[in-house]
C-alpha cells in the first residue's frame, strides 16, 4: 500500500497528481495542516526526521524529494513508459526539468517569499529599516534573476508544447513554480500561460486536485 504524507500548500500535490496519472487506486493520503505560522506540523518528523513533505510511503521504505519520489514512481509503475521520454535528447531534457524545478527556480521564489514577509516578522520600530533593506535585495538581486527566467521559460515554451518531448512528470515538476509564478503575472507570459492552462486541463490533475487541500491556499 502506498501512503502519501500530503502537506496542505505544499509540493506535495506533484506526488498526488502523479500517481493520478499512472493510474493507481490503490494509495492513501495522509494529510497535515499548516500550523499558524505555516510551517509543517511536528507530526510529520514521525515519518521522516526533516518532516517536510512530500513524504511517500511503500511497501515500508521512506522516499522524500519530489524528483526522487517522481523518478520511483515512473520506474516503478510507468508499465507502458508513458511518463519518460525514450528519445535520448529528450531524456536529457527529462533530467535537465526535474532538477532545474528546484535547484534554479525555486529558491528564487522561495526567497522572494521571505523577503515579502520579513517585515511581518520584526518589532514595529525597526520595520521601516527592514522593509528598506528588503526592498533594495529584492530590486538589485531577486527580480532581475526571477526575470531572467521567466524569458528564459517564455521564449522556451514558444516552441515546445511540454519540456521534455511529449508530456512526461517533468512537466508535474515544472508545473508547481509555473503555476505559483503564473498567478503573479496577470497573463503577460502567453506560453507560460498556455502551459499552466494545459496541464490544468488533465483530467488527472483536475482529480488530483479534488483531492487535496490546495484550494485553501491564498
Amino acid at each position: 500500500m502506498i501512503t502519501l504524507h500530503y502537506l496542505q500548500c505544499s509540493r506535495s500535490f506533484r506526488i498526488l497528481w502523479a500517481l493520478e496519472e499512472l493510474g493507481i487506486d490503490d494509495y492513501q493520503v495522509e494529510l497535515y495542516q499548516r500550523t499558524s505560522s505555516y510551517a509543517a506540523p511536528e507530526d510529520l518528523k514521525q515519518i521522516h526526521p526533516l518532516g517536510k513533505a512530500p513524504i511517500l510511503v511503500d511497501d515500508g521504505d521512506v522516499i522524500v524529494e519530489s524528483a526522487v519520489i517522481l523518478d520511483y514512481l515512473q520506474q516503478r509503475y510507468d508499465q507502458q513508459q508513458q511518463f519518460r521520454p525514450q528519445d535520448v535528447k529528450d531524456q536529457r531534457q527529462y533530467y535537465y526539468w526535474m532538477h532545474y524545478a528546484e535547484g534554479s527556480l525555486m529558491p528564487l521564489l522561495v526567497m522572494t517569499l521571505v523577503m515579502n514577509n520579513v517585515s511581518k516578522h520584526v518589532p514595529w520600530i525597526v520595520r521601516p529599516v527592514a522593509e528598506k533593506i528588503t526592498d533594495g535585495v529584492k530590486a538589485g538581486f531577486v527580480r532581475p534573476r526571477v526575470k531572467e527566467h521567466i524569458l528564459y521559460l517564455e521564449q522556451y515554451l514558444s516552441k515546445h508544447d511540454y519540456f521534455a518531448g511529449e508530456f512526461s512528470f517533468a512537466d508535474i515538476q515544472m508545473a508547481f513554480p509555473l503555476i505559483a509564478l503564473q498567478k503573479r503575472l496577470h497573463g503577460k507570459y502567453p506560453n507560460i500561460q498556455a502551459f499552466v492552462q494545459r496541464i490544468q486541463q488533465r483530467s488527472a490533475f483536475q482529480k488530483a486536485e479534488q483531492k487535496s487541500l490546495d484550494s485553501e491556499c491564498s
